[in-house]
């Protein structure tokens, strides 16, 4: 893989040549261009991270065309050269934001310093994006926990399939099984691990929007693209992409997607040229595909360029032996989040919770222990903490000695949210306890300041 890819824009043809033939030594890719007129075809047509551009060019002042390629790409570095005596133009270039500068003549080893450095620092703050996507694309709800062996088969594929970084995967589950969790560990296992990696739900996205979401446009090629704009595949490059629900895209994106499977080219919405891009495509379903392409939903040639390595997850109910495991990593938790001190489950909730089917998967199970946490003031979740369906009949959520009564979790029907229940539990304890606000808290099992904010967001007096 080259170190990047250099656009030299010089219209002395022998000084571009031999630039090229400096770089190209040190293995960057390198493209050339001797106008603004070719500069702008190359950076339509291909993935460009650093240009050298001239400030005199035939056709276009060199601070215009510098404003240009910032507006096609602010990303891009820039660092200019000029021949004139007057530096002052080359200066109101870095005021603007580009690198650094050169003036004519310059040696091929200081041109070759600067932009390493330059490199090194566009791939710092890349580094930078990457670790805050990673952090925030990280799913705190969920463990890659298991003792059974579906789930240690599936951890076997993952290492398999991470050692093969161009290696289309599909991965099949119910919904809340951990697809995602998944999909993270297939990119930051790879070989891919520290350059991008891109996620959309594309049933999250509306029809009409999903190609210009995916593909990017040009500027001009509808009414409202304003400007140009680059899709997730050409943000994703040379890293990962995964495309969750994609049994939900529409029939006239498919075939686009199963060229990028199989040549990695795409045009934008507009574009009349190809781009070439290096990235793995990840894919989820909570659908049967194959069912799908007997519907006439899903195209088969897609379905089989995605499956050649398919990651089946098993839902929680055939994997009893994970829930109380993951019951107590969602308790840890909830305590530290929530600023409590619940120590145990109870014997019959245990019960409750291996015999329940979970529908809903791990993430079923973590929001029943967020609620579980959330309404326990004492060091032990018992049956009455949990929801009516895991107990199987209408009851009281709070009905304990130490507490006042307070509204079912469900009212003619309808849910009532964790947010409600705990200002209800809140507002309750407080009321037994005749505002006294250190005694409320002691009862809730968390600190006086926890409380205060907890008071201050619900709207709670006191």
């Amino acid at each position: 893989m080259p170190k990047g890819n250099l656009l030299i824009v010089e219209d002395n043809l022998d000084l571009c040549q031999s630039l090229g033939d400096v770089f190209r030594r040190v293995d960057y890719s390198v493209k050339t261009a001797h106008s603004a007129k070719e500069a702008y075809a190359v950076l339509k047509k291909d993935l460009i991270d650093l240009v050298l551009l001239d400030l005199q060019l035939p056709d276009e002042y060199g601070l215009d065309v510098f404003d240009k390629i910032k507006e096609m790409d602010p990303e891009i570095v820039v660092i200019m050269i000029t021949a004139s005596i007057d530096v002052q133009p080359a200066v109101e270039a870095m005021k603007r934001g580009a690198f650094d500068y050169f003036t004519k003549p310059f040696e091929n080893s200081e041109v070759r310093m600067v932009v390493s450095k330059a490199m090194e620092t566009q791939s710092l703050k890349r580094e930078v994006s990457r670790l805050k996507r990673q952090q925030s694309n990280q799913n705190p709800d969920m463990e890659m926990y298991s003792r059974s062996p579906a789930m240690e088969q599936v951890k076997n594929l993952i290492k398999m399939v991470a050692e093969t970084p161009r290696t289309p995967v599909l991965i099949e589950g119910e919904s809340g099984t951990g697809k995602e969790l998944v999909a993270n560990a297939i990119h930051y296992c790879s070989a891919r691990a520290d350059k991008p990696f891109i996620k959309l739900n594309c049933a999250a996205i509306p029809d009409h929007l999903l190609e210009s979401e995916l593909f990017g446009h040009e500027k001009g090629a509808f009414t409202d693209a304003k400007s140009l704009k680059k899709g997730l595949f050409e943000m994703s490059h040379p890293g990962t992409i995964f495309l969750d629900e994609i049994s939900s895209m529409q029939m006239g994106l498919q075939p686009k997607i199963l060229r990028i499977l199989e040549a990695q080219t795409f045009r934008r919405i507009g574009g009349t040229s190809d781009i070439q891009i290096d990235v793995r495509i990840v894919a989820a379903s909570n659908r049967n595909l194959e069912e799908l392409v007997r519907n006439g939903e899903f195209r088969e040639d897609l379905l089989y360029r995605l499956k050649v390595m398919v990651i089946q997850l098993p839902p929680l109910r055939q994997r009893k032996e994970d829930i109380l495991p993951l019951a107590q990593i969602f308790l840890e938790r909830n305590n530290k989040e929530f600023g409590k001190s619940i120590q145990v489950i109870s014997d019959s909730a245990i019960d409750l919770l291996n015999n329940y089917r979970w529908p809903g998967n791990v993430r079923e199970l973590k929001n029943v222990m967020e609620r579980a946490v959330i309404l326990c003031a004492r060091e032990m979740i018992e049956v009455e903490h949990l929801p009516v369906e895991l107990r199987g009949q209408s009851s009281n959520i709070f009905a304990s000695p130490t507490t006042a009564e307070t509204p079912p979790a469900e009212t003619n029907g309808s849910p009532v949210s964790l947010a409600d229940m705990e200002k209800v539990h809140i507002e309750a304890v407080l009321a037994q306890c005749d505002g006294n606000k250190s005694e409320t808290a002691r009862q809730l099992g968390i600190s006086r300041s926890t409380l205060r904010e907890k008071m201050k967001l619900y709207g709670i007096d006191g």
